[in-house]
């Protein structure tokens, strides 16, 4: 077990899951990965978790080794009573802006539920999903057992994916930084040019030079 977790206070996690559970409401986490990278989609994750004991170590994605995300989203999904994904591609960030595309990853995912939930919390996403309500918390990932449960699942799942767009892109070392804006990110786009998988829209706020070299394979 990672020694940073030993003591994490799983108990005040779950306390928005002990509240749902006491007035016999479904509550549901939401969580998203990808929303600063220049290049892939964004990918939204909902989940409704049973009540009880938790899953150790879940917390916020970011605070877990790649191999523990992966060992954990087996677990969460096989343990959770429903859940569901959203992506949007980079196509669509363009077009509509990642905030935008943000709130329709979320409604994707809330969409592939299989239970309809009577509240969902997510991390400090302002977002309408028809008549449920739905609770922002500031470090949600953090505080909320079932936001940290569906941000290891956004994670695993677009890590998955950009592991799958580096064999397509070998040259552009997507698996190493994920699509974030690294040197050796910069440094590929000026050598190779931008790929269809690249977020036009993040390049021309500071870099638009890039985008004078279209990626030609």
């Amino acid at each position: 077990m990672n020694p940073d977790l030993m003591n994490f206070p799983i108990d005040e996690m779950l306390s928005a899951e002990k509240e749902a559970e006491k007035f016999g409401v479904i509550m549901a986490g939401m969580d998203e990965a990808g929303r600063g990278p220049l290049m892939g989609p964004v990918v939204a994750a909902a989940v409704i978790m049973p009540h009880g004991e938790a899953i150790p170590e879940v917390t916020d994605s970011k605070k877990l080794s790649e191999k523990k995300r992966e060992a954990l989203y087996e677990i969460i999904i096989e343990k959770a009573l429903a859940y569901g994904v959203g992506i949007v591609d980079s196509k669509r960030i363009d077009e509509i802006g990642i905030g935008n595309a943000v709130r329709e990853a979320f409604t994707m995912a809330a969409d592939a539920l299989k239970i309809r939930p009577d509240v969902i919390y997510n991390d400090e996403v302002k977002w309408v999903y028809g008549k449920v309500p739905n609770r922002s918390i500031i470090k949600g990932d953090l505080k909320v057992y079932s936001i940290s449960a569906a941000s290891i699942i956004a994670k695993v799942t677009r890590d998955r994916m950009v592991r799958e767009y580096d064999k397509e892109y070998p040259q552009y070392g997507f698996e190493k930084h994920k699509g974030y804006g690294t040197k050796a990110h910069f440094d590929a786009i000026r050598e190779y040019g931008i790929t269809p998988l690249h977020r036009k829209s993040f390049l021309t706020k500071n870099h638009a030079e890039l985008l004078g070299k279209e990626y030609d394979g």
